[in-house]
């Protein structure tokens, strides 16, 4: 029996599985529009045999630098570089123009949700620099959307995250960020923090803008993120 179409809950259809290629390839957005065409995905060792599993999936977004039309760039940006091996589907969209857009985020959302075999309940959102600041401007708009969240180099508001008390976040600076403020991440941290939220925070001394490097080289963060589920 098919359930409600409600966030955060797999999209009520028949149980289909359909084969795709392991590792990274490029994909096209079905249903285009706004700002976001084109996304990396990539496919774990073990998705077209275990066809009776829905994975976990993270959602990755770049940053400023990476705005375009080539998509084939984020091969070597930060966690689509690290990604193989790693046990979950990743989507890694790519912004065209401007900023990111949050409709056009979330029409990727859904279109991704219903196409690959993966977990509604175990979706885990990162982003660096305006990728980081899409994180928490996304977990704050939809936050049913996801299990977990991982900003890195952001900036969040602290007059929203009582929207995002409950949801296990684990956020990363460089207190000499010269690009974005550590204060960017400190603010919203301290504001859960006060509320008592599920709020994890590691703060580098030294490494300027490039908190990702690290933090996505930290293996304790990919039993982290396999460990949230709603």
């Amino acid at each position: 029996m098919s359930t409600p179409d409600k966030p955060g809950t797999n999209p009520p259809k028949e149980d289909v599985f359909d084969p795709q290629t392991e590792g990274m390839t490029a994909k096209k957005v079905v249903n285009g529009g706004g700002n976001i065409t084109d996304y990396l995905l990539y496919i774990p060792d073990g998705y077209n045999t275990r066809k009776d599993y829905r994975w976990p999936l993270v959602i990755f977004l770049h940053g400023i630098g990476e705005i375009g039309t080539n998509v084939d760039v984020l091969r070597n940006v930060a966690l689509p570089r690290v990604v193989k091996g790693q046990p979950f589907v990743m989507i890694a969209p790519q912004c065209t123009r401007n900023w990111w857009n949050g409709e056009s985020l979330q029409a990727l959302y859904k279109e991704v949700l219903a196409k690959y075999h993966v977990d509604s309940n175990r979706v885990i959102l990162t982003g660096l620099s305006m990728g980081g600041m899409a994180t928490w401007d996304w977990i704050c708009a939809n936050p049913n959307n996801f299990a977990a969240a991982v900003p890195i180099s952001g900036k969040g508001d602290p007059n929203q995250v009582s929207k995002i008390k409950k949801m296990p976040i684990w956020a990363f600076h460089c207190a000499d960020d010269p690009t974005v403020s550590v204060e960017g991440s400190r603010a919203p941290v301290k504001a859960l923090q006060a509320i008592g939220g599920n709020i994890k925070y590691t703060e580098y001394p030294t490494g300027g803008h490039d908190a990702w490097t690290r933090a996505y080289a930290t293996p304790e963060l990919y039993t982290w993120i396999l460990s949230q589920h709603k």
